[in-house]
């Protein structure tokens, strides 16, 4: 006796979960949160903005004022939007160093500003921050180091304080500090994004991979059955048709083997239409009376139960396979009994039982180049998700039970025929 075990077959692909981490995820959050810090640290300067605003030129406050908090609401708009949030954010870096800079021109009274601090002080970690969201790492580096050391030079002069070198160069440290930790974070961020990304792109171009080598061996499979099971054994019968019986059985087979064809090429990928039982039987009762020998047809209770129609048709044609190579060796003489049974699986599903009483083989030492066992009966159910087992011996006759989903077939079917 073999049982050769089938694997489950194929399943539908998972759906695609939702990715938790992902560079645009990741370019959204940060444009806002740069958007959102952005409003929040430029309400706390507005009361040094506006103690100090008097000392200065007017067109230039306004335009620093405007440019510097409208790119912050700018960025704010843009990350809800998903749209220009990098450009606005490059915007508001670039305005804040264009007003460190003019700092020194745009003051005409520095007494006003020695008793504080100037009012950019307190947005400068947010205009780093904008300028690592908008720019490369190699930019936002330098803007990192550029930014700071211009608000020092600008602490020594009268308008920006006129403190001493130590206490500038501590200012300047203190802020290459936050914007560098901030820096580093949006770095590291993108950097794992990226490396997310980049394996869920390998893992999906490995799926299809797989899928599609998976597909290529089912189909493989699939057309050996169809070449061994309609062309092949048709040839064989009507070369070997010298009887009467052997014509009839020969043309029967031909015409199975039309009409399996046009079934094939009809065929669509990912079937989920179902099939009852009861229709499989009247199948297998039609095929069983056009074979040319008398087959014996036994069926269990079929009322409402239903299977795939991928999984009984791989059912079927097994069956049919069965039975033509039993029509074919297992002998002619009256002693010959032969016999289809068809019943529900132990789980929900189908099992078929095709048998007879004739010469038998040791299915052991069938070449490995004959098709009709291997690749017609096992890989075919296996393919399916289900399972065959050949039980046969030289003169004790051949059972082939099918059983569909895959499980325990070993023993005989109940109400077997012997």
């Amino acid at each position: 006796m073999v049982a050769d075990q089938a694997s489950v077959g194929p399943t539908a692909p998972p759906r695609p979960s939702r990715n938790p981490i992902s560079r645009a995820l990741l370019e959204k959050v940060v444009g806002r949160v740069v958007g959102a810090g952005g409003i929040v640290f430029g309400v706390q300067t507005i009361p040094s903005m506006v103690d100090q605003i008097g000392s200065m030129q007017e067109a230039w406050a306004w335009f620093i004022g405007i440019s510097i908090f409208g790119g912050f609401v700018a960025v704010a708009v843009a990350s809800i939007v998903v749209r220009g949030a990098e450009t606005a954010a490059a915007f508001v870096a670039i305005s804040y160093l264009i007003a460190l800079i003019t700092w020194p021109l745009a003051v005409n009274d520095p007494s006003a500003v020695q008793t504080s601090v100037p009012w950019l002080w307190y947005l400068c970690t947010v205009a780093t921050a904008a300028a690592a969201y908008a720019f490369t790492a190699w930019i936002a580096v330098g803007y990192l180091f550029v930014a700071p050391l211009v608000y020092g030079l600008i602490r020594l002069t009268p308008s920006g304080g006129a403190v001493s070198l130590a206490h500038a160069a501590l200012d300047s440290i203190y802020a290459v500090l936050l914007g560098g930790a901030v820096l580093i974070l949006v770095v590291i961020l993108r950097q794992a994004a990226a490396n997310v990304d980049a394996a869920q792109a390998l893992a999906v171009a490995r799926y299809s991979n797989a899928i599609r080598e998976h597909a290529t061996e089912l189909e493989r499979v699939q057309v050996d059955a169809i070449v061994h099971d309609s062309v092949l054994t048709t040839f064989i019968q009507a070369a070997r048709a010298y009887s009467p019986d052997e014509r009839v059985l020969a043309t029967n087979m031909a015409r199975n083997a039309v009409a399996h064809l046009a079934s094939a090429a009809a065929a669509t990928p990912f079937d989920e239409s179902t099939t009852t039982l009861e229709s499989l039987r009247e199948r297998l009762a039609v095929v069983s009376s056009e074979m040319g020998v008398s087959v014996d047809l036994k069926a269990g209770d079929l009322a409402g139960c239903k299977i795939p129609s991928a999984a009984a048709e791989a059912l079927y044609s097994a069956a049919v396979q069965a039975l033509v190579n039993s029509s074919q060796h297992a002998g002619h003489g009256v002693e010959v009994r032969r016999w289809v049974g068809i019943d529900a699986g132990p789980d929900g599903g189908a099992l078929i039982e095709v048998g007879d009483t004739g010469h038998g083989f040791d299915p052991a030492v069938v070449p490995g180049e004959r098709l009709g066992v291997r690749v017609s009966i096992v890989e075919r159910l296996r393919n399916a998700g289900g399972r065959a087992c050949i039980d046969s011996r030289p003169g004790d006759g051949t059972v082939v039970r099918l059983l569909w989903p895959s499980g325990d077939i070993t023993p005989p079917m109940p109400g077997r025929l012997s």
